[in-house]
């Protein structure tokens, strides 16, 4: 088992367009019942749009494992070993915490919590997703995804393989 990590930062707005970060469901839309369907065809037209949407877009998935559906570009690390994958979460969230919009968030006993914590999760075969709002105001998603097989999506490939 290895582990991926990936880091997104963008605004608020773009994170809150929730259809781009879903996968399109795995039955498209019935075809148009004819050429004056318009419907049918804004519907299927917007399936397409979706499906590409998810799978190239550098947005954060509603499920963390999902990430392994996206261009294997967008990884950032890995690493065979959960310890040195915490180690990187743990330096982004030094990085990033003096931006933290919420004080609380910048407690470093707080993070230094999150990052023991990974370790764990990722030694037991689980994923580690965290998200914080920054100044001006954009949000910071930071991810680590078990792979080969990942646990709640064993379906999935590993992007690097």
């Amino acid at each position: 088992m290895h582990h991926h990590a990936y880091l997104w930062t963008g605004s608020r707005e773009r994170l809150d367009q929730e259809g781009n970060r879903r996968p399109p469901h795995p039955d498209p839309p019935p075809l148009p019942a004819g050429a004056d369907d318009k419907d049918g065809h804004r519907l299927n037209q917007r399936y397409r749009e979706a499906a590409a949407e998810f799978r190239s877009s550098d947005l954060p998935p509603m499920e963390t494992a999902l990430w392994l559906m996206k261009p294997p570009a967008l990884i950032r690390a890995t690493w065979d070993g959960p310890r040195e994958a915490a180690e990187w979460l743990g330096e982004r969230l030094a990085e990033y915490a003096p931006r933290f919009m919420s004080g609380a968030d910048r407690d470093s006993r707080r993070l230094g919590v999150l990052v023991t914590s990974t370790a764990d999760r990722l030694g037991r075969g689980g994923d580690v997703s965290h998200g914080f709002y920054l100044e001006r105001p954009s949000f910071l998603s930071l991810a680590l995804v078990s792979c080969s097989p990942n646990r709640t999506a064993p379906e999935l490939s590993c992007p690097l393989r």
